[in-house]
C-alpha cells in the first residue's frame, strides 16, 4: 500500500511539473504572439501616418492648406489612439498638434517656420517608427 501511495505521489508530482512547464511554454508563446501583433500594428500605423504626414500642402491657397492640415491632424490623432507603441503615439500626437494648430497667418507670414516645424515632427515620427 505504501508503494502505491509513493507511486501515486510521484505520478502527481510529474504531472504537476509537466503542467507547470506547459503553462510556461504557453505563456511564452502568448507573449511572443502579442509582441508580433504589436509590431504589425505599429508598422501599419506608421505606414499610414507617414503617408498622411508627407502629403503635400498647397501653399498657393492658404485656406485650403489649413483645411488639409486640420483634416490630416484628425486622422493622425485617430491613429495615435490605436498605436501600440507609446513612442509612436507621442510622435503622432506631436505631429497632429502641429497640424491642428496651423493658421492661415502661419502659412502666409511664416511659411518656412511652419514647414520646418512640420518637418521636425515628421522626422520624430520617422525615428519613432524605425526604433
Amino acid at each position: 500500500m505504501r508503494a502505491t501511495t509513493r507511486l501515486t505521489a510521484a505520478v502527481a508530482a510529474i504531472v504537476a511539473v509537466t503542467a507547470l512547464s506547459a503553462c510556461g511554454t504557453l505563456q511564452e508563446a502568448s507573449d511572443t504572439a502579442a509582441a508580433v501583433a504589436d509590431t504589425a500594428s505599429t508598422v501599419q500605423v506608421c505606414t499610414t501616418a507617414l503617408s498622411q504626414a508627407v502629403s503635400s500642402v498647397d501653399t498657393s491657397s492658404p485656406e485650403q492648406a489649413v483645411d488639409q492640415a486640420h483634416t490630416a491632424a484628425s486622422g493622425l490623432s485617430d491613429l495615435a489612439a490605436t498605436a501600440a507603441n507609446s513612442t509612436v503615439d507621442e510622435a503622432l500626437t506631436a505631429l497632429a498638434t502641429t497640424l491642428r494648430e496651423v493658421t492661415v497667418d502661419d502659412l502666409v507670414l511664416r511659411p518656412a517656420a511652419w514647414l520646418e516645424d512640420r518637418a521636425a515632427r515628421v522626422a520624430d515620427l520617422t525615428a519613432a517608427c524605425a526604433s
